[in-house]
């Protein structure tokens, strides 16, 4: 994957979630803080901030986020808002990022997937 252009990669990301949204909420999920209800949020850049966007898969909430990451976002959330303009791809922004680190997240949710999952994904990706 860490091969892959970003700009290939979001539309890998599109074709899931239209054609396939049951894969697209196994993928980039995010979670909540250890004893927090509020879920990660992906966004364009790392911010320590109200909304505490963050541009790696997988993001955790923070309890101090205001009205935002009350549910999880998923792989068209993470591609939408994340991945935009070719950035965070396969590295992500965020401070001290080891190489090609969204790759390797995005990989490691793609091998829990089911075989029969396994191959639409590979086929979709074939196609971008």
């Amino acid at each position: 994957l860490a091969k892959t252009s970003g700009k290939d990669f979001v539309q890998f990301a599109k074709a899931v979630g239209v054609s396939h949204p049951s894969i697209d909420v196994q993928v980039c999920k995010t979670h909540p803080a250890s004893g927090n209800t509020k879920y990660g949020v992906y966004g364009a850049t790392f911010e320590d901030s109200s909304t505490y966007t963050r541009t790696l898969r997988g993001a955790k909430g923070n309890a101090s986020q205001s009205g935002t990451g009350t549910s999880p976002e998923y792989l068209k959330h993470f591609a939408e808002r994340t991945l935009k303009d070719g950035k965070n791809w396969p590295t992500s922004t965020d401070t001290g990022s080891p190489r090609n680190d969204n790759a390797k997240k995005v990989a490691g949710d793609l091998t829990k997937l089911t075989p029969e999952e396994k191959t639409i994904v590979a086929g979709l990706l074939a196609k971008t």
